[in-house]
């Protein structure tokens, strides 16, 4: 505890974003980090509270009061040895994840929760000195090959942990760049892609094999990588998107979320983009279906290409602005939450589901649709209320369904869970070989549990390695 009275004494203080009207214009991060001296403020506020609610929080078990101290006292080093005892990635995490550990804080109760999150990405991003990012490669090789297939950061966890227990580690990614969704799906303004290559450069130096315009399942079967490797992970991420079945989902002007994200993440790192196919917002009256993260960036990026407006709609109704009884604390709130996206501009609807898309001249002209509101948990339709909303580009982000199926995971013959994902227990599949994490075999979730699942699957793997090298 870096001050008894931190708590009383000092006031919560975020980071910094940048204005609005400059950081528009450029796909930098909108944030800035406090100065040392407020970090170790913040780090100060942190209570010794007996039992650390912020750990039931974290999917990754970090040691937050212990790191939080180590910042609060000024040392650096040994805040990044304890951050990085548990977790591969704080500088995504520091990003990118919502911080279910602030939401479960103590100091929540009173809505000021410790600035967990921006401590942490100022630990992981060496601002203050330390050696996060230098290499750790094993001593000792095992003599075993391990596989993993995607190099989101499930895949990337998993390769970095099981290269430094001395296996043999080859990562295959599809695309042409590493990194998963962290590479084409975030956006700059969230995560800069310098980040992920200064890590990925760890890694290299660390002894893992990158094979990028690789597709598992195409490119190579699971027959061979059964053959070739003593085990496969399977770190692919959910990926595919949840479609609107409705009239005129044909028309041109309709499109994934990912793709527009994808396509502009590209412009942003200088790589091709075809014009023949260029999702472009400039000037369109652009409409997102979704209001999660996918959802956000698609709005962050629609204000930077210049859209002539944007309007986010989601299906559910807009949730209450404080916990209601029975979303109590520790648990993660309910509640309605502004992003950095939706503070730069356009319109938030809720309640609103969509029933059929209208087309001008054969493309996209506008969406229909009716109000729904929730009862008994269900959703109804408000008689007499529909509505319909001017979009000439409609951007469906409403959440992905799991896995692709075809391909890899029928050649491996793995068992599927109810909802399509890769069937796990302790992240072993019912092929033997076959590990798999993150995404894949949760479902649509987030980068800490990816992070984290990544090294619960690479622990696994190891043993069971291990246990047959000695047998």
């Amino acid at each position: 505890m870096g001050s008894p009275r931190g708590f009383l004494d000092f006031k919560r203080e975020k980071a910094e974003s940048r204005p609005v009207e400059e950081r528009v214009r450029d796909y930098l991060e909108f944030e800035r980090l406090p100065k040392e001296a407020a970090l170790k403020q913040q780090a100060a506020r942190c209570m010794d509270c007996g039992i650390p609610y912020c750990h039931s929080g974290c999917p990754l078990g970090n040691l937050i009061p212990e790191f939080n101290h180590h910042v609060a006292e000024g040392r650096w080093n040994a805040a990044t040895a304890a951050l990085l005892s548990t977790n591969n990635f704080p500088e995504f995490t520091g990003r990118v994840c919502p911080a279910p550990c602030e939401a479960a804080c103590v100091l929540n109760l009173t809505n000021s929760p410790v600035t967990i999150k921006n401590i942490e990405r100022a630990i992981a991003d060496g601002l203050f000195g330390n050696d996060a990012f230098k290499p750790q490669p094993s001593a000792s090789s095992s003599g075993r090959r391990v596989v993993v297939v995607g190099s989101g950061p499930a895949g990337l966890a998993a390769a970095q942990e099981l290269v430094r227990k001395g296996h043999a580690v080859t990562v295959l990614e599809k695309a042409d760049r590493l990194g998963g969704l962290l590479r084409y799906g975030i956006p700059d303004f969230k995560l800069e892609k310098s980040v992920l290559d200064r890590r990925l450069e760890q890694l290299f130096a660390e002894g893992v094999l990158f094979r990028t315009s690789v597709h598992a399942g195409v490119d190579v079967t699971g027959e061979e990588l059964l053959h070739e490797y003593d085990a496969v992970v399977l770190a692919g991420g959910a990926s595919l998107p949840r479609d609107l079945p409705v009239p005129g989902r044909e028309l041109p002007g309709v499109h994934y979320a990912m793709d527009f994200l994808t396509q502009q993440n590209r412009r942003v790192a200088g790589l091709d983009v075809p014009s023949a196919g260029a999702l472009l917002a400039t000037g369109k009256r652009v409409v997102v279906l979704g209001g999660g993260d996918t959802g956000s960036d698609c709005v962050g990026t629609s204000h930077r290409q210049g859209a002539a407006s944007v309007t986010s709609l989601e299906l559910l109704p807009r949730l209450p602005l404080a916990r209601t009884e029975d979303n109590p604390w520790p648990a993660w709130p309910l509640i309605y939450r502004t992003s950095s996206s939706h503070e730069e501009g356009g319109e938030r609807d809720f309640g609103g589901m969509t029933l059929r898309l209208l087309g001008d001249a054969g493309r996209l002209s506008a969406l229909e649709g009716i109000r729904v509101r929730l009862s008994s948990r269900k959703l109804q339709e408000v008689p007499g209320s529909q509505f319909t909303l001017p979009c000439d580009l409609l951007l469906l982000a409403m959440g992905f369904l799991g896995p692709a199926k075809a391909g890899l995971l029928e050649q491996l013959g793995v068992a599927l869970d109810a909802r399509g994902n890769v069937a796990v227990q302790a992240g072993q599949s019912s092929v033997s070989k076959v590990f798999a994490a993150g995404d894949m075999a949760r479902g649509q979730s987030l980068v800490v549990w990816a992070i984290a699942e990544g090294r619960q699957v690479a622990a696994r793997v190891d043993a069971l390695l291990t246990e047959r090298k000695a047998a």
